[in-house]
């Protein structure tokens, strides 16, 4: 759809090159640090006293990479946009020298006080060609001064935790209030608190990896078995769940900020293997009923290389990794013992039994960094990841009823850095081109086999038995398009660090979806095997796209920063954010004049107990507007009680806005112009289970031609849905009050802290019925609690309406403990632990619909789902004797509440309710991991690794018995019993060896 922008409420060209212009005119005077750089902060004293006009530099030991800034009157000094890394810092001042080595982490602000003379001054600095011999170990400088609820994950986590497979993000639950979720079909994902996945955002070199068309949070990670980015590509990165700076954008809730691996002024490489199998783990509950095992096996394996083009200046890194993994499924029947098993078909039958879901993912990642001179830095990355894999098979769907899915994600960044003494700036321009599209592996047309009741009233209360032949599912969705940002930082002011940015982006977001042009037929075994009761299909609606939709989006973002050290005490963290986000194929919509005109007509809605009005849905093209109210107040604060680092008290307020997933929005255009139908057949014995009617079967139904000349003929079977016309952007409000403290225990320093929280999440896009009876009403009856009115289509169909109205409400403690691994010690220990009381007013986890309800108040505050009230995550690691490197993490979480509709007060007053499964502990997990290296003493070491995870075998239930009875039979004893499903892995073996050099 072409776009024609609307004066009255558009920003304007003119307005937006303004925009644009006035903040790069800033970059003259001041400048901005990429989220993943790291600050060196501190002050200069000359026998303690400030020391003005000192010189500070710090040289990077491995790259050569190399800041110099001048020491203020007051002795202060300020070293912006430091890539993670181990620096010799050197001050000079009054002809006297001294040296410090530090290690800096991904997006650290540390502070480094530094000496010159006294009794303790130091001999000069070595000469800077020493750097590319010596191997130096650096002070990792602890940040407490920060109003920033965050976590780091150093490297040495990343490499030697045990982990099931090579996602990076997997280690992110060792932060207090985050998930890394791992499903049944081994999908995962992220997310903090009591919002979703798609709250999220990852930050990889200062670039978000936003998805903008599907959920997930992360681009390509909506149901996927893969990996996010190549794990031996990233260098470190932290996780910061509240009091982000006013740098972050498109989130709110968790900010993964993480930084890749560069070259070195050495040559190094790595090539891992790793594999397990179903010989390397135990059955699972379902293949011990079954009496036998399926067969699996995961195999991931990849190399990487970084070296020196150009010594000091020109650096370069590559990395591959890949995954294939067979994961073990099986077919079988649904409802057994509701109906006689001899009465499936043979060819039914043939298709049980054990079979497999197959996954391959390719990784690539490459970066070349060129340190031009000390003012001048440029950098660029490249990343490919492709995808295919078979789902969808499995339980009740046969082999040919799977579904293949290519996912593909390509990313490139160039970045370039201009620093001077007093400000830096940070430019990148990217581009990106991501794809997931799932369609089905067979041309057939499905076969559906269902039980019911078949007394003439109950007929429509279907459950699956087996589904075989083509699945419906057909979809192409993903973004494309280039962005350019622009972060600039000046710290020429005392005491203060002032941040301010700008980034645009013009990205075409896709969502092809033709779902059922594969037709679905459905049986009853009941009734007959042969001539279906049932067709669900699709046609494409001629004259229109045909359910291939695009919009041509613009995203606009400007923030400003200021951090500000009052005094030796106290800092303040101050910054405001907009968002502003065009997406023409909403605001430009327009309701079919036919559509518009027979529900404006529609005398169910005209009633006095109607409690909506289809204005508000009926859209002319002119009367909607971007969303312009993405004003985002984000203050915190820290305090040094006693002015050392070791004792800071924190808390901050704000605001954060994400965006509307364009799955979401584009749903009222798909269903304008590809259709989707339900017909129903008279059946064998004469009866018809539609309201509406049913039609004569026909074997020539069969052809998708044929039901395309149908669908001119129907009058009902359609949907529609519509877009509230002022539809708002999701966005949370955050509080938080903490301490944290730095105190010694064993003979080692620990860092403790301890948070109170609390997030409201409002706006999230929810999908509801708005059918309505003759008289205008949702329910049958006054008083009634349920009943939606599905039989009450309007004249074109049934009508769906999308509103602002998820919301979330979470109170949390964190408590979060650890002793750092340092070389000297040989090992570090973390704990963390969260409790979170919260509560949501959707019922859904996935898509966001409460059709069964008018609306949220109708369902009310219920527990919020998949979230434990209690959760501890504990890890270790030790560098033990004969080169052997032991580490474990421990995984204990209470039972998590689970929601269903409880109907014992009588089938017109079920409520949604939550129930406690069984048990004391919901999930409890223990792995461990070994690691022994041999050193050939060479340049070249060997290394084989295990992991076992789930060391004791702990069964963790994730399906449970939700049915809570009914009026005539009570109470349903079994709810909240397990079923079979679990939290995999039970107990396995992994086995990986490695060469590095």
């Amino acid at each position: 759809m072409k776009h024609s922008p609307v004066p009255s409420k558009k920003i304007s060209r003119s307005l937006l090159s303004c925009a644009l212009a006035g903040c790069l005119a800033l970059a003259a005077p001041a400048a901005l640090a990429q989220a993943t750089s790291a600050t060196l902060r501190g002050r200069v004293l000359t026998d303690s006293e400030p020391a003005a006009g000192a010189q500070v530099t710090a040289t990077n030991v491995n790259t050569g990479l190399s800041r110099s800034v001048q020491s203020t009157a007051a002795g202060g000094y300020n070293l912006a946009g430091l890539p993670p890394g181990t620096y010799r810092v050197q001050v000079t001042a009054n002809g006297q020298a001294t040296t410090e080595t530090v290690t800096l982490q991904v997006g650290q602000t540390a502070t480094l006080n530094l000496g010159v003379g006294g009794v303790e001054e130091a001999a000069p600095a070595p000469e800077a060609t020493e750097l590319e011999t010596v191997t130096v170990t650096g002070t990792m400088l602890a940040e407490t001064r920060t109003s920033e609820i965050a976590t780091y994950v150093s490297p040495k986590q990343i490499e030697a935790l045990p982990q099931g497979t090579r996602n990076f993000l997997a280690f992110a639950d060792t932060v207090p209030g985050v998930q890394f979720v791992q499903d049944a079909n081994g999908n995962t994902r992220l997310r903090s608190g009591t919002q979703s996945a798609s709250n999220v955002n990852v930050y990889i070199d200062g670039v978000g990896q936003k998805s903008y068309t599907l959920p997930g949070g992360v681009a390509g990670q909506d149901s996927t078995r893969g990996n996010p980015f190549p794990q031996s590509a990233i260098g470190e990165y932290k996780v910061i769940t509240q009091n982000y700076k006013a740098e972050f954008d498109q989130i709110s809730s968790a900010a993964v900020v993480a930084a890749t691996r560069s070259g070195t002024n050495e040559f190094e490489g790595n090539f891992f293997w790793d594999h397990t199998s179903s010989d390397w783990r135990k059955a699972t509950p379902a293949e011990e009923e079954d009496g036998e095992k399926t067969y699996s096996k995961e195999e991931q394996y990849g190399a990487s290389l970084a070296g020196p083009i150009i010594p000091d200046r020109l650096h370069f890194f590559v990395a591959y990794e890949a995954k294939d993994y067979v994961t073990p499924k099986t077919v079988e029947l649904g409802q057994e013992g509701r109906y006689d098993v001899d009465d499936v078909p043979d060819e039914l039958l043939a298709q049980l039994g054990p079979t497999n879901s197959p996954f391959n993912q390719d990784m690539y990642f490459g970066k070349l960094s060129w340190s031009i001179n000390d003012s001048n830095f440029l950098e660029f990355t490249a990343q490919v990841r492709e995808e295919e894999e078979i789902i969808g098979v499995g339980d009740q769907n046969a082999p040919e009823r799977a579904v293949s899915n290519a996912n593909e994600v390509t990313r490139y960044d160039l970045r370039y850095q201009f620093n001077s003494e007093r400000w830096l700036n940070d430019a990148h321009v990217t581009f990106e081109d991501t794809t997931f599209a799932p369609r089905g592996v067979s041309p057939e047309v499905g076969y559906g086999l269902r039980v019911s009741d078949l007394s003439p009233n109950e007929r429509q209360q279907t459950e699956t038995i087996l589904n075989v032949g083509g699945n419906p599912n057909n979809q192409d969705k993903g973004q494309r398009g280039w962005g350019f940002q622009n972060d600039l930082t000046f710290f020429g002011w005392e005491g203060h660090t002032l941040k301010m940015g700008v980034k645009y982006k013009d990205v075409e977001v896709e969502a092809t979806e033709r779902h059922f042009s594969n037709p679905q037929f459905y049986y009853d075994i009941g009734v007959s095997t042969e001539q279906p009761y049932q067709v669900e299909f699709g046609v494409g609606i001629p004259g229109t796209s045909e359910g291939f939709t695009t919009s041509s989006n613009k995203q606009f973002g400007i923030y400003i920063q200021d951090d500000w050290e009052v005094n030796q005490h106290l800092t303040l963290n101050l910054g405001v954010r907009w968002d502003y986000e065009e997406t023409p194929t909403y605001e430009d919509y327009v309701t079919p004049a036919a559509v518009a005109d027979a529900l404006r007509a529609w005398p169910n809605l005209q009633g006095p107990n109607v409690d909506y009005d289809i204005e508000n849905y009926i859209s002319d093209g002119s009367n909607r507007d971007a969303f312009k109210g993405a004003w985002q107040p984000r203050v915190g604060f820290s305090y040094d009680v006693n002015a050392d680092e070791r004792f800071v008290v924190f808390g901050g307020a704000g605001r954060a806005y994400d965006r509307n997933l364009f799955d979401y929005l584009q749903v009222e255009v798909n269903r304008a112009s590809f259709a989707r139908y339900n017909a129903f057949f008279v059946e064998d014995d004469g009866q018809c289970r539609n309201e509406a009617g049913c039609i004569t079967w026909d074997p020539a139904y069969y052809d998708p031609d044929v039901l395309a000349d149908l669908a001119q003929t129907l009058t009902t079977g359609r949907e529609w849905y519509l877009n509230n016309n002022d539809l708002k952007v999701p966005y949370s409000d955050q509080f938080s009050l903490g301490v944290r403290n730095i105190f010694e225990m064993f003979g080692h320093e620990w860092n403790s802290e301890v948070t109170v929280s609390h997030v409201r999440s409002h706006d999230g896009i929810v999908f509801r019925l708005g059918n309505r009876r003759e008289d205008g009403s949702f329910f049958e009856n006054p008083g009634d609690t349920s009943g939606a009115p599905w039989g009450f289509a309007s004249p074109v169909g049934n009508i769906l309406l999308v509103d602002n109205m998820a919301e979330t409400k979470t109170n949390s403690l964190l408590l979060k403990l650890d002793k750092p691994f340092s070389e000297d010690s040989g090992w570090g220990t973390t704990f963390a632990y969260t409790y979170t009381d919260g509560e949501q007013n959707i019922p859904p986890e996935g898509w966001p619909e409460i059709f069964s309800r008018p609306d949220t108040d109708h369902v009310g505050w219920l527990p919020a789902r998949n979230v434990a009230e209690h959760r501890f995550v504990g890890t270790a690691i030790w560098d033990g004797p004969w080169g052997i490197t032991w580490s474990g993490k421990l995984t204990l979480e209470s039972p998590k509440r689970q929601i269903s509709e409880n109907c014992l007060a009588g089938p017109n007053l079920c409520q949604w309710d939550s129930f406690t499964p069984d048990g004391t502990i919901g999930l409890k997990r223990f792995d461990l991991a070994a690691t022994k290296t041999w050193d050939t003493g060479t340049d070249i070491n060997f290394y084989v690794r295990a992991d076992l995870l789930n060391v004791f075998n702990w069964r963790n239930w994730r399906a449970f018995e939700d049915y809570w009875g009914d009026v005539d039979d009570g109470p349903n004893p079994d709810l909240g019993a397990h079923r079979l499903d679990i939290y995999e892995p039970m107990r396995s073996f992994k086995l990986s060896f490695g060469v590095n050099w």
